[in-house]
């Protein structure tokens, strides 16, 4: 199936022909651009990525409350070493998803 992207707001139509007007700014049909077969493929493969992205995303927010429950626990020093860097690391990684995601919104790799 063909891809259309409007040159206006930059959505990602599927189908046989462009739409008669964007569903998202209502752009004319003119203003669609059918993507090559490479730049199809990177939409795919932007999809798959950021959509992992976002899966490892809502992860690491998980390993942040259950480091805090066990921070708040503070057991022992060895306890709260453990899930001190665990809420730390996965807080680092959360902003790091972030900032790549705007990257690809930036680059247009985003479907």
């Amino acid at each position: 199936m063909a891809k259309w992207k409007c040159g206006v707001c930059g959505y990602i139509h599927e189908g046989d022909e462009a739409p008669e007007q964007c569903p998202k700014c209502g752009a004319p049909k003119e203003k669609f651009a059918q993507l090559t077969a490479e730049e199809a493929e990177l939409v795919e493969r932007s999809r798959l990525s950021n959509g992992l992205h976002l899966q490892l995303s809502t992860l690491l927010e998980e390993v942040i409350c259950v480091a805090a429950r066990g921070v708040e626990d503070n057991l022992d020093p060895g306890c709260l070493k453990i899930f001190t860097q665990a809420r730390d690391c996965a807080w680092v990684l959360r902003q790091m998803i972030k900032a790549e995601i705007a990257t690809h919104v930036g680059k247009g790799k985003w479907g």
